[in-house]
């Protein structure tokens, strides 16, 4: 396929006016439908990059980039890492005079929306993408269409460049840190099972375990959101089952589930050890100082920016490998923790 060719040969092959194909290619109206699904059809066969066309009607490139987060605004503006790894992001994009487009959208209605008017229009240059599910029909739209993205997180097509923490590694090393403190009964509130990071963590956990010979207690695990609302309803959950330590898959969900256990009476950490993730400004306010694994979260957001920026400076060609960029996470030993009394 080529991507040499002009809006007239595009117009040609869909049988349009070269006016209808830039209208088309900048989203604009007065296109009937079953015209600008000829004139994609085309585009998408032959390889045209239609980003690339809209932006050469005025200039090269718009300099803006896109952050799209598939969630809800009211978390997105409650939940810390959001904000953190915006900024990591902004950072980057101002040191590079690059503009920043937030798209949000909560059903796959509004993300169609967003691609037919954000990416098919030609306003970005390239995409971040975080928090997104592992079976979204966003990623293959994406490569299909040869749009230059970068994710937050891992994601299993090898075609896909990103940029995350070890999280297999970092929640077994949370874990084991309770193990090496006495604990054996010590639960999970994993994050969602769809996206790559509640799997990696619940995978760490599950290892850690396996590796000193602790059998894995399907009632010591239960499912969360990353949310402080989440960690609550698992730890309500949890009660019943006794554990003695608990590992939540993120820092939010800990403060959720420290606020359970006080209600039920349970001390942390005389009668409940507790480990969260991410190490949010949050997480040494709390009483008692959670410990955590810290993820440099704002770090996450500037190093998606910057790959993404080179690979729109320096594209490489369609067999060069993805970029998959993993940073290491620490653990932070605070109160919250403790060996079993006794």
């Amino acid at each position: 396929m080529t991507t040499s060719l002009t809006l007239e040969e595009i117009a040609k092959l869909a049988g349009v006016s070269r006016s209808t194909v830039s209208r088309v290619v900048n989203n604009q109206p007065n296109v009937r439908d079953q015209v600008r699904e000829r004139v994609w059809q085309v585009i998408r066969e032959t390889g045209y990059q239609p980003h690339a066309a809209a932006r050469s009607l005025v200039t090269r490139r718009s300099h803006i980039i896109s952050v799209i987060i598939p969630e809800a605004v009211t978390i997105l503006f409650t939940e810390p890492f959001f904000v953190l790894f915006l900024s990591g992001v902004t950072g980057a994009c101002n040191t590079n005079r690059y503009h920043l487009m937030l798209s949000l959208f909560n059903d796959p209605t509004g993300e169609g929306d967003m691609y037919r008017r954000v990416v098919r229009g030609g306003y970005v240059d390239g995409m971040i993408i975080a928090s997104i599910h592992m079976d979204d029909p966003l990623i293959p739209k994406l490569l299909r269409d040869g749009v230059p993205f970068v994710m937050a997180g891992r994601h299993p097509d090898e075609r896909v460049s990103y940029v995350d923490v070890d999280n297999v590694t970092a929640s077994r090393m949370a874990v084991e840190h309770l193990i090496h403190l006495g604990h054996r009964r010590i639960a999970t509130i994993t994050g969602p099972l769809n996206m790559a990071s509640g799997e990696d963590r619940l995978e760490g956990y599950r290892q850690a375990l396996e590796t000193h010979r602790i059998p894995v207690d399907d009632s010591l695990i239960v499912a969360g959101d990353f949310t402080e609302g989440s960690g609550q309803a698992a730890t309500q959950r949890l009660l019943s089952s006794s554990p003695t330590a608990i590992f939540a898959a993120s820092d939010s969900m800990a403060v959720g589930a420290l606020k359970v256990l006080r209600e039920a009476g349970r001390r942390v950490p005389d009668d409940v050890a507790l480990v969260g993730f991410d190490d949010i400004p949050l997480a040494s306010a709390v009483e008692p100082a959670l410990t955590t694994v810290r993820q440099p979260i704002e770090r996450l957001g500037s190093m998606a920016a910057e790959l993404l920026l080179n690979l729109l400076e320096h594209p490489p060609d369609e067999q060069a490998p993805a970029h998959k960029i993993v940073l290491p996470a620490k653990l932070v030993v605070r109160d919250s923790c403790g060996a079993l009394a006794g």
